[in-house]
C-alpha cells in the first residue's frame, strides 16, 4: 500500500468529519482520565533485598565500610555483605559503567570510580550511591581512588587522568601533576599526608603534602605496577607485572625485592592488616601472605585458579577477595 506523509493511503480510518462529536468528547475524557490514573504517583510495594550469587560477577574492587564488605565491578555493580562475606546482595547503582576501585573514609563515607571517568559517592556505607562526576567523552577510565583525609580525596587513571576533591567527594576538579599521560594504576595514602602513585613502565612518584606536589621515585623495575600500599610500620610496597613486588623502608629511596621464588603471576591487589600481616593477590589465583609487614612472603594458589583482582580486610580480620569469580571470603575463594 503506498505511503503519503507517513500514512497509508486508502487505509480504513474514519473520516473525522463524519464522527459523532458527543461520542468523541466522551472518548477523549475517558482517555484523559486513564492517563491521569496511569501517571498518578502511587506507593510502590516494598521488595526484599535481593541476594546475588556473587561468584557470577566480575568484582574489581573491595573495601570495608565498618564491618560491612563492599565490592564493585562490571556494569556498575555494587555488592554488599553484612555477615563477613557469607552472603551478598546488590545495592542500587546509578551507572552501568564498570567500576574499578572503591574506598571508604569511615563506615559511612565512600567513593567508587570506574570507566567513563565515573565517580560515585555514598554516605550510608554503600546502600545508596550518587554519581557526582562522569566524562565518557574523555575515554580515560579511572583505576584508583584514595582518601588523603576526611575531606580530601584523589582519583587517578589511564592517560594521566587525575581528579581531586576537597569537599569529601561532592565535587571534583581536574589536575595534571605529571608530565605526559602515563597510566596511573594505583594510589597508596600514608601517614602525615604522604601519597604514592604507581603506574605503567615503572612509574613511581611520592607526595608529602597530600598530592599537592610530587617528586619522582627511582623505580627498581621498568614494568608496570598495578598496586601500592603503606604498611603500619612506615614501609611501602609496590607490586605488579610478572609477580614483581618490592618493599622500601625509606619512603621509596631504595627498594628490596620481596617476591617469593617461583612466583611469576601478575599481582593486582593488596591489603595491610594492623597486626603486621600483608596480603597480595593476582592472576592464576595467587595469594602472597606476609607476617612481617611485607619483608617476606609465602605463596599459595586458589583451587580454582581464577584471577584475584582485589583484597580487603574487615575489622575482625576476615579477608574478602574479588575477581573474575566474584566476591567472597578468602577461605572460600583463593
Amino acid at each position: 500500500m503506498p505511503l503519503h506523509g507517513g500514512v497509508a493511503v486508502g487505509s480504513r480510518f474514519p473520516d473525522p468529519r463524519a464522527m459523532n462529536w458527543p461520542a468523541g468528547i466522551v472518548l477523549a475524557l475517558a482517555t484523559f482520565g486513564a492517563a491521569l490514573f496511569a501517571f498518578a504517583p502511587r506507593p510502590l510495594p516494598t521488595f526484599p533485598a535481593t541476594e546475588v550469587a556473587a561468584s557470577r560477577l566480575l568484582v574489581l574492587g573491595v573495601a570495608a565500610a565498618g564491618s560491612r564488605a563492599v565490592g564493585v565491578g562490571e556494569r556498575g555493580v555494587v555488592v554488599l555483605s553484612d555477615d563477613a562475606g557469607r552472603t551478598w546482595r546488590t545495592a542500587r547503582s546509578p551507572t552501568q559503567s564498570t567500576l574499578t576501585d572503591v574506598r571508604f573514609a569511615d563506615a559511612k563515607l565512600g567513593i567508587a570510580v570506574g570507566h567513563d571517568e565515573v565517580i560515585l559517592r555514598t554516605e550510608d556505607g554503600g546502600e545508596t550511591w550518587t554519581q557526582v562526576h562522569a566524562a565518557p567523552d574523555q575515554e580515560r577510565p579511572l583505576l584508583a581512588v584514595a582518601f588523603v583525609d576526611g575531606a580530601r580525596a584523589v582519583a587517578a587513571g589511564a592517560y594521566g587522568a587525575w581528579l581531586e576533591s576537597r569537599d569529601a567527594g561532592r565535587s571534583w576538579q581536574r589536575g595534571k601533576p605529571f608530565e605526559g599521560d602515563p597510566h596511573l594504576n594505583a594510589l597508596a595514602p600514608g601517614p602525615g599526608g604522604a601519597l604514592v602513585v604507581a603506574g605503567e613502565a615503572g612509574f613511581l612518584a611520592r607526595s608529602a603534602d597530600g598530592g599537592r606536589s610530587f617528586a619522582p621515585l627511582a623505580s627498581p623495575y621498568r614494568g608496570s605496577y598495578f598496586g601500592a600500599l603503606a604498611t603500619p610500620d612506615g614501609g611501602l610496597l609496590v607490586y605488579g607485572l610478572r609477580g614483581n613486588a618490592y618493599r622500601s623502608a625509606d619512603a621509596g629511596a631504595s627498594w628490596t625485592r620481596v617476591t617469593p621464588d617461583g612466583v611469576q603471576a601478575t599481582l593486582l591487589g593488596g591489603a595491610a592488616l594492623p597486626d603486621g600481616r600483608v596480603v597480595l593477590v593476582g592472576r592464576e589465583g595467587v595469594v602472597l601472605e606476609s607476617r612481617d609487614q611485607g619483608r617476606s612472603f609465602a605463596a599459595t594458589k586458589g583451587a580454582d585458579g581464577r584471577t584475584l583482582a582485589a583484597v580487603g580486610v574487615l575489622p575482625d580480620g576476615t579477608r574478602i577477595v574479588g575477581g573474575d569469580g566474584g566476591a567472597a571470603r578468602a577461605g572460600e575463594r583463593g
